[in-house]
């Protein structure tokens, strides 16, 4: 009888030890114990919007039970990672305990705790970049006792389909990272090419995105692009080879700190001539995003063709009109012209940093 009863009572405490720690899902972890959570954190906003070269506070607060025998005997460490795709993953961004701080890649110097009041964790990012798109993990650490919210950062931008000079279907993965960087863009997430089909976007070429995925927004069904029968959506070829497949990529671009402007030159210029006279001018020849932020985001609209930095000729329309795409608001996309004889216009960017 008494070896029943032991027995009985290694199969309780089993079962309490599995069920003090199971994860609901990715950006949550809940932890039960015996008495109760001692340890509370909450972001009061789970979703910000902002820009490039803009400042934002992803809201944390950290509550803690007072009436804890352990209650303010450990140091609190504070510690904000960015979620990534791949969920085994995340990239440090910024740890804090007592005098001891450090920010990790790209964020350091731009990030700080904002520490309003002594339970606030809330972290401040300065001169936003392109790639803090995304989630963030606010984790805070008191002894053995911690807890976790999930704040997303959206940024105002565009996303725009690209293929380089050799023509569609070119890019492996790494390659179509490179060819967005490139044009002052990033490569897109799959939310962000999402919000832009919701826009309007409809393009019948596959794009990397920033998953590893491959995919392109229909908003008006036909033969070529899945089939006249099917219904608006985002199509999807799934996770390919990032090695060895090969297409366009969607890239993402938002707010810019300078000037994009059509050159006024008495002649047109070959592809040499214009990026000589941008830098003449003070400028650099303009790049595909930034003709495509100005035009989004700015309403820019010039009814002349011009050189871009990749080769490309575009030109940006707000206002549709006759013989200036009569039909639609669109960057225009001349093609990728014979840059010694071929002469154009060209765009330039001033920067101001």
């Amino acid at each position: 009888m008494k070896s029943l009863l032991f027995l009985v009572l290694i199969s309780f405490c089993g079962a309490d030890h599995h069920a003090a720690n199971f994860t609901l899902e990715h950006d949550r972890i809940i932890h039960i114990h015996e008495n109760g959570p001692r340890l509370f954190v909450e972001a009061e906003q789970t979703k910000l919007f902002s820009q490039r070269g803009g400042n934002v506070t992803l809201p944390c607060k950290f509550y803690r039970d007072h009436a804890s025998a352990d209650s303010g005997s450990h140091k609190i460490r504070v510690k904000w990672t960015k979620l990534t795709s791949d969920y085994l993953k995340e990239v440090d961004v910024y740890v804090e305990m007592g005098y001891h701080k450090k920010s990790y890649g790209n964020y350091q110097g731009r990030v700080f705790l904002r520490k309003s009041t002594e339970n606030d964790a809330s972290l401040v990012i300065n001169n936003i970049m392109l790639e803090d798109y995304g989630k963030y993990k606010c984790e805070v650490i008191e002894g053995l006792e911690d807890d976790t919210a999930v704040v997303s950062l959206d940024l105002q931008g565009i996303v725009f389909p690209y293929f380089p000079r050799l023509g569609r279907y070119n890019l492996n993965f790494y390659e179509a990272q490179k060819a967005c960087l490139d044009q002052d863009a990033v490569i897109a997430s799959f939310d962000q090419l999402y919000e832009a089909w919701r826009s309007g976007l409809d393009w019948c070429n596959a794009g990397w995105l920033s998953d590893g995925s491959v995919q392109y927004p229909i908003t008006n069904p036909r033969e070529p692009c899945g089939g006249k029968n099917t219904v608006p959506g985002i199509r999807n070829y799934g996770f390919s080879n990032k090695d060895q497949s090969r297409y366009d990529v969607f890239c993402f671009t938002s707010h810019f700190n300078g000037r994009f402007y059509y050159l006024i030159h008495p002649t047109k210029l070959t592809y040499d001539e214009a990026v000589q006279a941008c830098l003449k001018d003070g400028a650099q020849i303009a790049k595909v995003g930034q003709i495509f932020a100005a035009w989004k985001l700015l309403g820019y609209d010039r009814c002349d063709a011009g050189w871009l930095a990749d080769g490309s000729v575009r030109y940006p329309i707000s206002k549709p009109r006759k013989r200036c795409s009569p039909t639609e608001a669109a960057v225009r996309f001349v093609g990728f012209p014979d840059k010694k004889h071929k002469l154009y216009g060209v765009y330039c960017f001033r920067s101001y940093q």
